[in-house]
């Protein structure tokens, strides 16, 4: 405790008076800090055995900062950060309701249309603990096969979680994305792994956290609210689309967007997931 309490008070500039931990996640350690005028941060932490994921909390936080700078996004601000060490102010979460995901939709629609340069991103991505190929791209259908689908469709056949009759029918997904993707989107500022899991609900809508932020299809974002579940969905998507309706036939290219997450999970977790890439490959294709 005492080295992270010493990072972050470098970190910060400020002294630090407590640390508790929060146990961890994948290689990370989770830990609230609390400073000596009472303010309470959120940081993760590195532990000295960990390796291979330095660019780890830099992708965070240039992703949370540049989310940051649309009007009115919900994502916590960044206190400070090195190779080893990130802080974040705290977020104190709130029981959902259908008034903050009303106004969830709205930020999250403002967050999109902030837009982005190209899909991708000038700095090197990571989602969760794996490399996310942020390249940028002036193309969508493209920028998805090329550094979202196949990249995590290879290492999940390495690992052996997907058969090589898996393998051929995604690739399926991937020869037909000029037909699938539909009207061509400009790139927009995405959150990339907006799972209900990263939602923590406000008073007054919410704050998204652990980003894999880049320029991407808007309804990725919200193809992945929908994957595990979010409380209040319709109310957030009814919201969203009154500010920033989506394009014609958006519905049927939820499994489409969903593609890329469950190759993570495969890639993570194993073949637990994939029956889930199997069946939203086969709904991809039905469009």
């Amino acid at each position: 405790m005492g080295s992270v309490a010493a990072r972050v008070a470098e970190l910060t500039g400020r002294e630090v008076s407590a640390v508790a931990s929060l146990g961890a996640s994948h290689e990370w350690r989770l830990y609230r800090a609390e400073l000596a005028d009472g303010t309470p941060l959120f940081v993760k932490a590195l532990p000295e055995e960990a390796r291979g994921m330095d660019g780890l909390f830099r992708a965070e936080a240039l992703g949370l900062d540049w989310l940051g700078r649309s009007f009115g996004s919900p994502v916590p601000e960044v206190a400070g950060w090195d190779d080893r060490t990130l802080a974040l102010t705290w977020v104190e979460e709130r029981p959902p309701g259908p008034e903050a995901a009303e106004r969830f939709g709205h930020q999250l629609a403002a967050m999109h249309l902030a837009g982005a340069d190209a899909f991708g991103a000038s700095w090197d991505g990571y989602i969760g603990p794996l490399p996310l190929d942020n390249t940028p791209r002036s193309a969508w259908p493209e920028f998805y096969a090329e550094q979202r689908i196949l990249p995590y469709l290879r290492r999940a056949a390495d690992r052996g979680a997907l058969t090589p009759a898996d393998v051929r029918l995604v690739e399926k997904v991937v020869d037909a994305l000029d037909h699938l993707a539909g009207d061509p989107e400009p790139p927009a500022r995405i959150h990339g792994d907006l799972w209900s899991g990263n939602v923590m609900w406000q008073d007054d809508g919410a704050t998204v956290v652990d980003p894999a932020a880049h320029g991407g299809h808007r309804e990725a974002d919200l193809a992945m609210l929908a994957l595990f579940g979010l409380p209040y969905l319709d109310r957030v998507r009814d919201a969203y689309n009154d500010t920033a309706p989506l394009g014609a036939g958006w519905r049927a290219r939820v499994p489409l967007h969903q593609l890329h997450p469950l190759l993570v999970h495969v890639c993570l977790f194993g073949a637990a997931y994939r029956t889930m890439v199997l069946e939203t490959a086969r709904a991809a294709l039905r469009v």
